[in-house]
């Protein structure tokens, strides 16, 4: 992870030359200062917003295809050490199926499940085309926010680093672990 004051300063010095790249591999904390930087003035708004967007569905469909190449592309054997039986994997794809553009838009909302839904995605073959349109459903608002709230309180951009990767990530994504787990026993039950 580079530091703060590093990020902050290459992009003042490089600009949209290194917004992209920087947002594909930092995500959130770029967005967050690149909106800052806009409202020093230092980088346009304007061409903030399209880049960091862009930059997300990027990094998006890396993760995509790295499920699809690696998790999907395993053999049996090696499936089945990393609990993903042939009975699990058909219940994902079946699972991403049905409520793929939900799961998706879930994860990349809340930003805690982002990578394991989006690796999830991939090795379960979910269609590209529905991939992409419903991560750039995502993507817009989720942008849209970080951008603003870098546009509006950027100056605080260390704390904000610290919520976005700390114990409040981690509380949250175990808090959506047990509320899927709640769903889908509940939804079970009703089905017998």
């Amino acid at each position: 992870m580079i530091e703060h004051t590093e990020l902050v300063s290459m992009m003042s010095t490089y600009g949209l030359w290194v917004l992209t790249p920087l947002a594909v591999l930092e995500g959130p904390i770029v967005t967050v200062i690149a909106g800052y930087l806009a409202s020093l003035s230092i980088l346009s708004l304007w061409q903030v917003i399209p880049c960091v967007i862009i930059a997300d569905i990027l990094g998006d469909g890396l993760m995509y295809f790295v499920g699809r190449m690696a998790l999907g592309g395993l053999g049996p054997k090696w499936r089945e050490r990393l609990g993903l039986s042939r009975r699990r994997m058909f219940g994902l794809m079946r699972g991403f199926r049905r409520n793929g553009a939900r799961i998706l838009v879930a994860a990349k909302l809340t930003h805690a499940a982002g990578f394991a839904a989006l690796t999830a995605a991939g090795a379960a073959r979910m269609p590209f085309a529905d991939f992409i349109i419903a991560n750039t459903l995502a993507a817009i608002p989720k942008s849209l926010f970080f951008v603003a709230l870098g546009y509006l309180f950027g100056s605080a951009h260390e704390a904000i680093a610290g919520w976005l990767s700390g114990e409040a990530m981690l509380l949250l994504a175990a808090g959506l672990v047990v509320a899927a787990v709640v769903y889908f026993r509940r939804k079970g039950g009703a089905r017998r």
